[in-house]
């Protein structure tokens, strides 16, 4: 399929990856449509590819909807990046219907509408199906399923209900995303850090940071091959606390001159995510994912992490 043009529908462009996807689709020639639930496009207005791109409005709990959607457009593929990310919301015995409609229904949905179309799907997953204990990295193949949360077991039923349909899907799990298209920790950090002086970030929780737009080129070289399976991806340079990911963030937004992020003013101390106080949602200490299945089937694994952040830091003009 290299070097073909495809029809690509994307879900969720109103998010960070989904925003990314469109516009490296845009890049490599492709057709690509996007969707969300807004009745226009209402990411960021960056004047991206996206923002003029083709888009219609989806509510993927909507199976008549959904089944109409990709019947009229018919893509070749579909990249599915829309889902409920509230994780702590997610818990709320209230919300725990819809979360279940958007993860699992929403995605059952699409899979069930690519199963009638014959196209391929990519299905974003999370290292939250795991129970995230340990020091061990989860293999990608690994069945060893244990959510903590409501976010983690729905996005769970996602994954299951896209392998039992499909012959033709990737899914791919990825972890601790930042994108320009919404909030993520690293703009979280970098509001909190103007107006304080001492902060306290976790160090017991171990991961390695995601950049979209790293990412959103990484999908697009899988979707236009035929090397289906389960896959995990983030970007490379070893794994990390969020502590130690906001200690780089900060140096390095104090490197392109901005004062106020520098040590002397700015004070980042360790904490447990006990002392740090409970959240709602029971969050992974383990979220080393094991990345070796990328190269392995021939795909460029994405940059050290710290390079991404450098990159980010300067496309969001900070």
């Amino acid at each position: 399929m290299v070097g073909t043009q495809m029809k690509i529908f994307v879900t969720g462009v109103n998010g960070q990856l989904g925003h990314d996807v469109m516009n490296e689709l845009k890049k490599r020639g492709h057709e690509g449509v996007g969707s969300d639930i807004t009745p226009e496009y209402a990411g960021a207005a960056d004047g991206t590819a996206v923002t003029s791109m083709p888009y219609v409005a989806l509510d993927i709990t909507d199976p008549a909807a959904v089944e109409k959607t990709l019947a009229d457009h018919k893509p070749d593929a579909v990249i599915h990046c829309a889902a409920w990310t509230a994780v702590d919301m997610a818990e709320d015995d209230d919300k725990v219907e819809k979360v279940r409609a958007v993860n699992a229904d929403g995605t059952r949905h699409i899979a069930k509408a690519c199963q009638t179309l014959d196209a391929k799907m990519l299905y974003l997953s999370t290292d939250y199906v795991f129970d995230g204990e340990g020091t061990e990295l989860w293999k990608p193949d690994c069945k060893d399923y244990k959510p903590l949360n409501v976010y983690g077991q729905t996005k769970l039923e996602g994954e299951q209900a896209v392998a039992e349909m499909l012959e033709r899907y990737f899914i791919v799990r990825i972890a601790w995303v930042f994108g320009v298209n919404g909030n993520n920790f690293i703009k979280t950090m970098l509001k909190v850090g103007k107006t304080h002086e001492k902060l306290t970030v976790v160090n017991d929780q171990i991961g390695t940071p995601t950049y979209t737009y790293d990412l959103a080129r990484l999908l697009i070289d899988m979707i236009e091959t035929e090397k289906y399976g389960y896959y995990h991806a983030t970007n490379e340079g070893g794994y990390i606390s969020w502590y130690e990911f906001a200690l780089e963030i900060f140096r390095q937004a104090a490197e392109l001159g901005h004062e106020e992020y520098r040590t002397q003013r700015l004070t980042v101390s360790p904490v447990s995510t006990e002392e740090y106080g409970i959240s709602k949602a029971k969050r992974p200490f383990n979220s080393r994912l094991d990345k070796s299945k990328l190269a392995e089937n021939g795909f460029q694994p994405l940059p050290d992490w710290r390079d991404a952040v450098k990159r980010y830091l300067k496309e969001i003009e900070i």
